[in-house]
């Protein structure tokens, strides 16, 4: 029997819960809190005792929206993240391409698509590196790929290519493809024709990217974005005990085969639940409602401003998505809707209120992500339907994405609507925080500074962008814990978690200094000195010091120009 004693700092319990000065913790389960600790570790036999340095103890982030399998496969690969100009992708691919002469593809993430005009590259400026090899590296936004010539040839991408159904490939002026392919249908292509990827080298992409959020403090991560060959490797980690943290896995719906789908992804959930691991579960199915602003192709209500795809894109229209999401839920999973633009909230809000009508009563939790745009008529929906909205605090921000991209297509009045987080919490709906890392940073911390600032890392502007939309630093603390863990049905677990109270799984971060008393600008540099998962250590300070010979490989701008998945 393990025991351990907390004391010498702050142990904050929770959102409205309130501090305590210690805390007591059993074979993983907190047993008490505050003067009961006290007590209770007084009474008890062999108790290992932590003292926090007057630092502060609190329930360990969740990240309610990312994409861990493709962050942690970003290291495979030429390192073309932190290049800064096309010509520095180029030299990059080439010296990878000649360090690894035995590779049959050459792959890698996430360029910086800002880098050429409209986001367009073309084929033969990757021929110049590699010409032999196919080679595909993603985009920041994971919509998004630039692939060579041979990869085009390979994947029987020419002139003659019809547009493929849900996907684009941008051409030069004779119709012949450019390079450049966005969204799925026109990706798929070339994807399709590429050697899978090992279970092992998935397995080693889920370690790192475990170690990249433990090393962060976040202990349950929701893959929004899960493919069958990436149930295997979650399956696979699972076996072998290397699973790192907690997942939940959202199974992909593509609209051109959900409803055949379907019966497979309930399968895949029970192979889960059979895997009897307790860290892993797959409960939940992803959709897309639409793409983003960006690209103009997220759903808008009123068209955009510069107009170049009126009112953007409608992933499934409205028929359709409400079919099949009322399908889903039939089934018992939770929903998952990624949708950007107010059109495409609405659609999901009545999807979600159609499953609710034909389906009846149960406690579902449907979530809708991103949200970045809602109408004054949707926005009490989301607490009348109990729609969660997890949403990525990192984003709400006027930096050089927001100024460049986003403004000029909704126009000033439209754009200081965004991201009401604030507005949205205060009708009594379910706010939640997520990173969509890797396309931004997985750091709840860096969500943090944004959430309670509206600011900059720059510290622009100076009383913050919309301030009226300013999460108070507490409430955007229990919107990384015990908000997701309420969308990740926590409370059914033997040992909850999210909350410091007795009874719970001890999922603990440890921070250097109390966040609600600095300066929003400095809570990233606040530091994580240790992680607990069911109250083991999965973080040392140690382990989380960087070293010259180690680099992190996901070092990452403050936030990218991203299109989000």
């Amino acid at each position: 029997m393990t025991t351990t004693f907390f004391h010498g700092g702050t142990v904050w319990t929770g959102a409205g819960a309130g501090d305590e000065r210690a805390l007591l913790v059993r074979d993983g389960v907190v047993v008490a809190v505050g003067a009961a600790a006290e007590a209770a570790a007084s009474a008890a036999g062999e108790v290992e005792r932590i003292d926090l340095e007057g630092g502060f103890l609190m329930p360990s982030f969740g990240d309610g929206h990312a994409h861990p399998m493709f962050g942690g496969l970003e290291a495979d690969g030429p390192d073309v993240r932190s290049c800064r100009s096309v010509e520095e992708i180029v030299a990059e691919v080439r010296r990878y391409a000649e360090a690894h002469p035995e590779l049959e593809w050459i792959t890698g993430a996430s360029y910086d698509g800002s880098l050429a005009e409209q986001g367009l590259f073309d084929a033969r400026w990757l021929d110049d590196a590699v010409a032999d090899r196919p080679v595909l590296l993603r985009a920041w936004d994971y919509h998004t790929v630039w692939v060579n010539s041979r990869a085009l040839e390979l994947a029987g991408i020419d002139a003659a290519t019809p547009e493929p159904e849900l996907g684009e490939i941008p051409r030069r002026e004779d119709g012949t493809p450019l390079g450049t392919l966005r969204e799925w249908g026109a990706v798929d292509l070339v994807t399709a024709v590429m050697p899978p990827r090992s279970v092992e080298a998935g397995v080693r992409a889920l370690e790192r990217a475990g170690r990249y959020y433990l090393e962060r403090g976040v202990t349950w991560v929701q893959d929004a974005w899960v493919e069958p060959a990436d149930l295997d490797v979650y399956l696979a980690a699972a076996a072998s005990g290397a699973l790192p943290l907690r997942f939940n896995l959202a199974l992909y719906a593509d609209p051109r085969r959900f409803l055949r789908d379907l019966p497979g992804m309930a399968m895949a959930r029970d192979r889960v639940a059979a895997a009897g691991s307790p860290l892993l579960t797959a409960n939940t199915i992803k959709f897309f409602a639409d793409g983003v602003v960006e690209n103009e192709t997220g759903a808008l209500l009123e068209p955009y401003c510069s107009g170049l795809h009126s009112h953007g894109m409608s992933v499934w229209g409205a028929e359709r998505l409400a079919e099949a999401v009322r399908a889903a839920d039939a089934a018992g999973f939770q929903v998952h809707v990624h949708a950007i633009g107010d059109a495409a909230v609405r659609q999901a809000l009545d999807a979600i209120e159609r499953a609710i009508d034909a389906n009846g009563p149960r406690d579902r939790r449907p979530v809708i992500a991103h949200a970045q745009l809602i109408d004054d008529a949707d926005l009490a929906r989301f607490a009348e339907l109990g729609v969660i909205a997890n949403m990525q605090p990192l984003w709400a921000q006027l930096d050089a994405l927001m100024t460049v991209l986003t403004v000029p297509r909704l126009g000033r009045e439209r754009s200081d609507r965004q991201y009401r987080m604030r507005s949205l919490a205060g009708t009594g709906a379910t706010l939640a925080f997520g990173s969509d890392w890797p396309v931004s940073s997985g750091d709840p911390r860096d969500g943090l500074a944004i959430a309670a600032s509206r600011r900059t890392v720059d510290g622009e502007p100076a009383g913050g962008w919309t301030p009226h939309e300013i999460v108070p630093i507490e409430a955007a603390l229990g919107a990384y814990t015990s908000a997701v863990a309420h969308q990740a049905f926590a409370d059914h677990a033997a040992a909850p978690w999210g909350r410091i109270v007795p009874g719970a799984s001890a999922d603990l971060v440890r921070l250097a200094r109390d966040p609600r008393t600095v300066d929003p600008h400095d809570l990233p540099a606040v530091a994580v000195r240790e992680t607990y998962l069911a109250g083991a250590p999965r973080l040392t300070p140690a382990d989380a010091a960087p070293t010259a010979s180690a680099p992190d490989p996901h070092a990452e701008p403050e936030r990218s120009v991203a299109l989000h998945p």
